[in-house]
């Protein structure tokens, strides 16, 4: 059974609220990101994988899409992306994004915010995922930087005695597989995967690396939220733009 912690009624409300907010990781380093790696958005067909409640998918109808399917695990963001980013240039779907049936579609742009640490056989996804693209059309996803997801506890800061920051610890890189941690609630499940697994797959599955990214934040997050300086010292994120390669006769 798929995991879906976003239709907890506890995570959901901690989750959406600070969403909410405007200040988060997610608007000063994570979104900037994937937005700055799309070629364009102009009358381009997009599928959005973990669209949660529905911001992006609106964001690529404003900068021109012809259409936005959206497809998310948790009915509660479906529920609210309908509500507050419904328009008639997206079509949401409430599906795990690996068991979703596309019916022969393909797609100029694929994007994936921050849900692929979540998908257990990142394997069969990127399969999935390479026969969906157009020929020339790009996969941009954003995951939990590996030396984040690494260490099996996840507490990664190694404080001094005053609570001081000293340094960000790694380890069990190499294990790959399921990590447990808690986030407003106990057991939120995550997969570790190495760098060279997350590259070297979609290199097998066919697409061509174009632009990976371990992003640090834009200047207006410095300001609000000064705690992001620690992006400087470690990325939490790491951001992939990969291709397929046009058919040429």
């Amino acid at each position: 059974m798929k995991q879906n912690i976003y239709d907890n009624p506890i995570f959901f409300k901690n989750y959406t609220s600070l969403r909410e907010t405007g200040v988060t990781y997610n608007d000063f380093i994570e979104q900037p990101a994937i937005k700055s790696l799309i070629s364009s958005l102009k009358d381009k067909t997009v599928l959005d994988l973990g669209c949660g409640t529905g911001q992006f998918a609106n964001y690529c109808v404003e900068k021109g899409a012809a259409k936005v399917l959206a497809v998310d695990i948790s009915k509660n963001m479906i529920d609210k992306a309908m509500k507050e980013n419904n328009h008639e240039k997206i079509e949401y779907h409430c599906s795990p994004i690996e068991d979703f049936q596309f019916n022969h579609q393909t797609f100029d742009l694929i994007i994936s915010s921050l849900a692929i640490h979540y998908i257990e056989d990142y394997d069969s996804l990127i399969t999935k995922i390479s026969q969906l693209l157009k020929d020339g059309g790009e996969f941009i996803f954003s995951t939990e930087h590996p030396i984040v997801t690494a260490r099996k506890d996840m507490n990664n800061w190694v404080r001094d005695e005053g609570g001081n920051k000293l340094h960000w610890a790694v380890d069990h890189y190499q294990e790959e597989g399921i990590r447990k941690e808690y986030w407003y609630i106990d057991g939120v499940i995550k997969y570790h995967r190495t760098i060279s697994t997350l590259l070297n797959t979609l290199i097998e599955k066919g697409l061509v690396l174009e632009k990976v990214v371990e992003p640090t934040s834009i200047a207006i997050g410095l300001e609000k939220m000064p705690k992001v300086i620690n992006e400087e010292r470690k990325p939490s994120f790491l951001v992939i733009k990969a291709k397929k390669q046009e058919v040429k006769f």
